[in-house]
């Protein structure tokens, strides 16, 4: 269960306001809203490819950038214990240029049984490409012939570079659809194949999306918020987390947030912090540093318990009390703070917040009148590197 507190932490009190028409407005014929219809038309799918992979490796590499990798990460470390043997074990590469990073992550799999999944709607971005180049290689090398049944590639339909190596090789393939962005991806088989295979039942992140989207009311008032504090000169939201397997979750927000709305010299700032350990650092800021900060907690109560004989509390009460705390002292210090709370951290919950920060992300690019589904910024990056190595062949 989700619940929220909008209001008891925050000094902007809004007048009446309707968003209601926001599905006949924004969202109508509009090129990149399937995320919003909750398909669910590959799951079945999904979950026979993935209970054949856990049953025929020790590791299953994801290899994507961005939109690709994010949200699947988010998910699964939330769900994972922090430590244990899991079923099978999911590693992410192809989201940095480390030397390191490769080389060791080719060591430390080469003893072990391992399928890869490749996720790239073009097959062209220069981060996965050159860690897919190297995995291929070593895969083919490691398992010659049968290598084509040990990768999975999730791509376009019909075009691009990953596609066309695909069919060459004979890779099985899953799609990215044409109309949802790569930060909206989770509930496609981009988020959805990784998850499944890390053991978890995908169609409660349905069950606990489809909630979002039947009650939107608080999505509409937290939109409307975001935006009036902005308009004040609060342009810097820091997403605050009690718990530290939400730390991927966290890094999810801060791309569907940033890349939605940071464009056209517009747009809020997203920061995250893992408390209660970043009070006793970026805590100093935020309660006496420049007045540009709102906060946004989410708070996850403990799936145990742990009782505290000398505070007569549990742990996770203490938590809630310092989240609390920090709430109220922000408060006072004129940084407000919404509180979202889940009574566990659990699937459904998950995805009830996937389709709530995703929702909001299109209902803010709505209110400040910019295009939330685009990232053309990202580009400059790009094409001044492409450009580099090319002049240095």
């Amino acid at each position: 269960m989700i619940t929220f507190d909008l209001k008891t932490y925050q000094y902007k009190k809004l007048n009446d306001f309707d968003l209601s028409n926001i599905k006949e407005t924004f969202l109508k014929d509009h090129p990149m809203g399937g995320w919003y219809d909750l398909r669910k038309d590959d799951i079945k799918e999904i979950q026979e490819v993935a209970s054949t992979i856990r049953k025929s490796c020790e590791v299953f590499l994801v290899i994507g950038i961005g939109g690709s990798y994010m949200g699947a990460k988010a998910v699964i470390d939330a769900m994972m214990p922090y430590y244990g043997k899991k079923p099978v074990e999911v590693i992410f590469a192809g989201y940095q240029l480390s030397t390191d990073y490769l080389l060791e992550l080719k060591e430390y799999l080469k003893d072990k049984e391992v399928m890869v999944n490749v996720i790239s709607k073009s097959g062209t971005t220069l981060e996965p490409a050159i860690a897919f180049q190297e995995v291929l290689s070593w895969m083919e090398e490691k398992y010659g012939e049968g290598a084509k049944d040990r990768i999975f590639a999730t791509t376009d339909a019909k075009t691009g570079t990953l596609l066309a190596l695909a069919k060459e090789k004979g890779f099985k393939t899953f799609v990215v659809p044409d109309d949802i962005g790569g930060r909206f991806s989770v509930l496609t088989p981009v988020g959805l194949l990784p998850i499944a295979v890390a053991g978890f039942d995908i169609e409660e992140l349905f069950i606990g999306a489809s909630k979002a989207k039947e009650n939107l009311e608080d999505c509409y008032y937290y939109s409307k918020l975001r935006d009036e504090l902005y308009q004040e000169g609060k342009v810097v939201e820091s997403f605050d987390f009690y718990e530290p397997k939400l730390a991927s979750f966290a890094e999810w927000l801060k791309q569907l947030f940033g890349e939605s709305q940071g464009k056209e010299g517009k747009g809020i700032l997203p920061v995250s912090t893992i408390n209660t350990r970043d009070l006793h650092s970026l805590g100093q800021y935020y309660q006496e540093g420049k007045d540009i900060l709102f906060s946004t907690c989410i708070f996850a109560h403990s799936n145990q318990s742990l009782y505290l004989e000398e505070y007569h509390k549990t742990l996770d009460e203490v938590n809630e009390l310092a989240m609390e705390s920090v709430a109220q002292a922000h408060y006072e210090g004129h940084l407000p703070t919404s509180i979202i709370r889940m009574d566990k951290i659990s699937l459904e919950n998950l995805g009830y917040l996937i389709f709530f920060f995703e929702m909001s992300a299109m209902l803010g690019g709505y209110l400040l009148n910019i295009r939330y589904y685009d990232q053309p910024g990202v580009n400059g990056y790009k094409d001044i590197l492409h450009k580099k190595i090319k002049e240095d062949r």
